[in-house]
């Protein structure tokens, strides 16, 4: 079953929605939460919560790509239960470290124009991303979208962590220069 007839199903109020999105995008999603949260139990019920979170909001939003859909729900649904659980053993401390290398390049200064911001931001951080090779843009998504370590990088592109960490460091400067020319405070 493709997305459209997935979400189709939502807007219908069709139970088989979510049964049909749980068999086409669980592992996606799963992935994604052990990567930040680096524990199973948890991943599941962050699943479940994008799950639930996803019939609440079908309709009205009609996400023209609902793994994407899901992906970001699911990233902000782990990211809020890291920020509760504050312990380093889970994910390794690599939830922690993914967040403070992004710091330098993202502000995160709360304003009345947030939301207004963060989609400008969003859209100037993909301009950024469509400028780099097809490697570079997929081991920053890696690193930053699905919070992968530096290690499981290095073996995905038959490289050495030291060279991994080199060009991530190299990409966020490259990012911070790029957004504070657009006139964004770092």
């Amino acid at each position: 079953m493709n997305d459209r007839e997935i979400v189709q199903l939502y807007f219908d109020r069709n139970p088989v929605a979510i049964e049909k999105t749980a068999q086409k995008y669980k592992s996606y999603c799963i992935c994604i939460a052990k990567n930040i949260l680096g524990n199973s139990e948890d991943s599941e019920e962050c699943f479940n919560d994008t799950l639930h979170n996803t019939w609440n909001s079908i309709p009205p939003k009609k996400p023209e790509n609902l793994g994407t859909y899901l992906g970001k729900i699911i990233r902000n649904l782990c990211f809020d239960r890291y920020r509760r659980s504050q312990t380093e053993k889970r994910g390794k401390g690599e939830t922690a470290l993914v967040l403070s290398e992004l710091k330098e390049c993202v502000s995160g200064k709360e304003t009345p124009e947030q939301n207004l911001y963060r989609k400008e931001l969003s859209l100037a951080i993909n301009s950024f991303l469509n400028t780099l090779s097809k490697e570079k843009r997929s081991i920053f998504v890696c690193r930053y979208w699905y919070a992968f370590s530096v290690s499981d990088i290095a073996k995905k592109f038959g490289k050495t962590e030291t060279n991994i960490s080199v060009i991530l460091s190299r990409l966020r400067g490259e990012l911070k220069e790029f957004l504070t020319e657009r006139g964004y405070e770092i």
